[in-house]
């Protein structure tokens, strides 16, 4: 019998309450979003606090107009995470279902739509106030890594958007219907943790390679480079997950068990979340060929 790891006895939900009548529970999905956030924000707090690491020695930005751009950013977070999932993920669903747009509680975010979530708020709020974009671009990047960690990390916690079965010694056997619904498995099915793969790939080591250069070299006195360096490096992260990860359930049909949406061969192909992220590595990689022909200021 092959060795399998059990998940583990983790509730969803770090506590709950009943308040006139009605039960609340404050859940680590929840927690990994504020958490996430107080952390990119004291990053980006300690990268406007050291004028020498920005072009011409001088920030972009005030730190109360950072106070200012985070209710900005949320709000882009939120509202772009959302639309992105119902528009890339299940428009026919929600099309018969609007109401249920707004149920953000109920789960259902996806990255790429927060991302361009983010990018507009950024964009309207530099506009608004006369603060270079490139440079405060470069200060989102270096701040978004703990919350994409975070946010993984609470994936597994939840036991959701888990991997492919797999026979690897680090499977994890995920409980509920339709995660033991492996055809052609034997008994217990057990699947690659994708999560963590995220966790540790989007989340830790491109953060901790953003944090090195922001601070440890003067990457951030060319505008746009440490953002390239975030873009391109997410999008290879989550192509290369995806090979292990499982595509969402409305695109994986009996002739396409791995949810392809662009099919190569009947073996081969690319999912939602690769076609989403190859041009990202393409304007990533081009962000960080501009940042070395334009010449940032003395």
């Amino acid at each position: 019998m092959r060795a399998v790891i059990p998940f583990p006895d983790i509730s969803p939900e770090i506590l709950s309450f009943q308040l006139f009548g009605m039960e609340f529970a404050l859940r680590w999905y929840a927690m990994a979003y504020l958490v996430g956030i107080l952390l990119g924000y004291l990053l980006a707090r300690a990268a406007l606090g050291r004028a020498r690491l920005w072009p011409a020695a001088s920030a972009p930005m005030r730190r109360e107009q950072l106070d200012d751009l985070l209710t900005w950013l949320i709000l882009g977070v939120i509202i772009g995470g959302r639309l992105g999932f119902v528009l890339f993920y299940q428009p026919a669903y929600y099309l018969s279902h609007p109401a249920e747009i707004l149920q953000v509680w109920q789960g259902g975010m996806a990255f790429h739509g927060g991302f361009l979530g983010v990018c507009i708020a950024a964009l309207v709020f530099c506009r608004r106030n006369a603060i270079p974009l490139g440079q405060t671009a470069d200060m989102l990047a270096l701040a978004t890594p703990p919350g994409l960690m975070l946010g993984r990390l609470a994936n597994f916690i939840n036991a959701e958007l888990w991997g492919r079965p797999s026979d690897a010694p680090w499977a994890v056997v995920f409980p509920g219907a339709a995660a033991q619904n492996c055809p052609g498995v034997e008994g217990l099915c057990a699947r690659h943790p994708s999560q963590l793969y995220e966790a540790g790939l989007e989340g830790l080591l491109l953060g901790l390679l953003l944090i090195v250069l922001a601070f440890g070299t003067r990457t951030l006195r060319s505008p746009w480079r440490l953002t390239g360096i975030f873009v391109a490096g997410y999008g290879l992260a989550r192509f290369t997950v995806e090979f292990f990860r499982l595509a969402d359930a409305q695109f994986i049909t009996p002739g396409n068990p791995h949810g392809h949406v662009l099919r190569l061969t009947e073996t081969l192909g690319l999912t939602m979340g690769q076609l989403l992220s190859l041009p990202m590595v393409i304007i990533g990689l081009a962000l960080v060929a501009l940042s070395f022909r334009t010449r940032a200021p003395a």
